[in-house]
């Protein structure tokens, strides 16, 4: 775009005569930068130029205080940024980074700050603009709460992995490798220990300076001169993934008293964990507590666990994390305590002599678990796939799954999460099955569209295997995409049913509450926004074959398959990440208060910033849906 017709339509320079047009274009330096380029940083000084975008596109960010990026805006094509520093002399306010490669003309400073002696007004712009309202409002919210947090809880251990924190360059030595040569690494590298790797590199053995103690020269018949590592090393050695989060590692490595712990990629060795790397990140106490899920043998010890994730909710929000990863590291810990809980009830079964027939079987969570989107309590939603067995070992797979899974879903509700309303849960024979019944009941819902089932398929087609085969979920998932290419006219169907509703503001951004029960008065930020994001960048995906799962990975492919402009798909993560975070802020503050929870609250009762960002959301949510209306209404069926 040319510079001058740009500015000569833009405020604050569509004021000024046509003169001062041709001073700045003769004045503006044309640059290059390359996709994911910080132009300048927050805090940075001013580099004394105004960028106007002639090409590509800008993220401007803000550093939150827990020290996280946080996109706040989207700079396009004709659109500029870094002006207000020209005009106070303060250091950026907020970041400006390249999305993809990227030129601007560069305005210098001096020639603007002339032109603002006889044109007040530029200097006035400059300094009172403002960032994406939602961003803003929500970046200003998360802040004042972490100010404000009567407990700071240290959240690393819930979002640091070992891959962050483990030395890479792992002291080793060989099997054959002579005990004085072992003593002497450990002397020289001033460690503790040695890892023994055999030659494909997997860690086979440890030795510690008390094991030379112990095993060479505590022994008096001991030959010294004779042995190596492999005499006096403790085999198989406990490991972990680098994927591992540092909670699960501080509570593995205290339960076990190791002083060490090797980090294995696909059996490899890459580096090792010690207590002291994990004391750089020290936590509370009750937060490690969560990490002893893999070690818990009982349902009741597995509910103790359920309880803290409150406190692990809190931690992560006093840390300003953003509430897409505060969702995940929560889907995380539920995911486990759920596979806890599946493990505990197969060996009971085993305990009563009953195992598995033997076919490959697959166990699925769905909805807000299968999307990786769990918050404090959410239900169940569950099922299970089997191989295309023949017809007569129906009896056989029976008379083990049925009672697995009446066990299974009663099981899971005495450790805290509740029987589905709906009875979405492995226990209801709807849910279980072949893949060809699953192909069956598919095919029901898709040619069969009533109310049910479409508010079934919502449910099941954000599935996740979580125990077992997965590969029969990809089979399933594959059915699904094609199911969906065939029957269109489906999502037609899903979008009537789920904008019906409209989100809670009438005509004047009034709040529209509840007129009589229990929630007389309230509004939910679940049904009233949450959903609607959820349900509609659902459709989106499913239209476009997309197999991602989460709502924020399907917005991003819906961005890069151009569905969706990015700033688009920027304002609806901004929503979104602020609807979860009021209403995550509210069902903490139930639980503290000795209440239920509950996604329902008095929008009366937050501050007007508050009242501000949940209405901005709201209308955030509405755009989308008439957006989704006017789309899958020309859907062809």
């Amino acid at each position: 775009m040319p510079l001058i017709k740009h500015l000569q339509e833009t405020e604050p320079f569509s004021q000024l005569p046509d003169s001062v047009f041709t001073e700045l274009r003769e004045a503006a330096i044309e640059k290059k930068y390359p996709a994911n380029h910080d132009i300048f940083q927050q805090n940075n000084p001013p580099t004394g130029y105004l960028y106007v975008i002639k090409e590509g596109l800008v993220t401007i960010t803000l550093l939150s205080p827990g020290g996280i990026d946080m996109v706040v805006d989207y700079r396009k094509e004709g659109q500029f940024f870094g002006g207000t520093p020209i005009f106070t002399g303060e250091h950026y306010a907020g970041g400006a980074r390249t999305v993809k490669p990227t030129v601007c003309y560069l305005i210098p400073a001096d020639l603007l700050q002339k032109l603002q002696k006889d044109n007040p007004q530029i200097g006035r712009f400059f300094t009172s603009a403002v960032l994406s309202r939602v961003r803003k409002l929500y970046s200003k919210i998360v802040s004042d709460h972490s100010e404000s947090a009567l407990t700071q809880m240290e959240a690393y251990p819930f979002k640091k992995r070992l891959s962050e924190i483990m030395t890479s360059a792992a002291v080793t030595c060989a099997p054959d490798t002579p005990v004085s040569t072992v003593a002497r690494q450990l002397t020289e590298h001033g460690i503790s220990f040695l890892v023994v790797p055999n030659p494909e590199n997997e860690p086979v053995g440890i030795i510690t300076g008390g094991d030379l103690v112990a095993k060479v020269l505590a022994p008096e018949n001991a030959n010294s001169q004779a042995m190596t590592a492999q005499d006096v090393m403790r085999v198989g050695p406990r490991t972990m993934t680098p994927e591992t989060y540092m909670y699960e590692a501080m509570a593995f490595m205290t339960k076990h008293s190791l002083n060490y712990l090797p980090v294995v990629d696909r059996k490899q060795l890459v580096g090792v964990v010690t207590p002291r790397d994990l004391m750089r990140y020290r936590s509370q106490k009750a937060l490690i507590l969560i990490g002893n899920i893999r070690e818990e043998e009982s349902l009741e010890g597995l509910a103790t666990i359920h309880k803290e994730i409150v406190r692990v909710a809190r931690a992560l929000l006093s840390e300003t994390r953003s509430t897409p990863e505060v969702m995940e590291i929560l889907s995380h810990i539920h995911h486990a305590i759920i596979r806890r809980t599946y493990q505990i009830c197969l060996d009971d079964m085993a305990a009563d002599g009953m195992t598995p027939p033997d076919i490959r079987h697959c166990f699925l969570i769905m909805g807000s678990a299968g999307r990786r989107e769990m918050l404090l309590y959410p239900d169940q939603d569950n099922g299970f796939i089997f191989e295309d067995f023949p017809d007569e070992h129906q009896s056989e797979v029976d008379a083990f799954f049925i009672p697995f899974s009446e066990k299974l879903n009663l099981a899971l509700a005495r450790v805290g999460y509740p029987l589905c309303d709906g009875d979405v849960m492995v226990r209801n024979k709807a849910w279980r099955g072949r893949l060809v019944d699953w192909q069956e009941r598919l095919n029901s819902w898709l040619l069969d569209p009533e109310p049910t089932h479409v508010r079934n398929s919502s449910i099941f087609f954000d599935f996740l295997p979580l125990m077992g085969d997965v590969e029969l979920a990809h089979e399933l998932r594959d059915m699904v995409a094609k199911g969906i290419a065939t029957h269109q006219g489906f999502l037609y169907h899903m979008m009537m049913l789920d904008l019906r509703y409209k989100v809670p503001l009438g005509l004047l951004g009034r709040f529209q509450v509840e007129k009589d029960g229990d929630n007389a008065g309230l509004l939910s930020v679940k049904y009233g926004g949450c959903v609607y994001i959820v349900d509609c960048v659902r459709m989106f995906a499913l239209e476009r074959g997309i197999q991602a799962i989460s709502t924020m990975e399907r917005l991003k492919a819906l961005v890069a398959e151009n569905v969706f402009a990015a700033e688009t798909a920027e304002h609806l993560r901004a929503a979104f990440e602020a609807l979860i975070f009021l209403r995550l802020r509210h069902e903490i503050g139930l639980i503290e208060a000795g209440q239920t929870p509950s996604h329902f609250l008095d929008p009366h009762a937050l501050s007007k910033t508050e009242q501000d960002l949940l209405k901005e959301s709201f209308q955030a949510v509405s755009k989308l849906q008439d957006a989704t209306k006017r789309h899958f209404s020309r859907t062809p069926f």
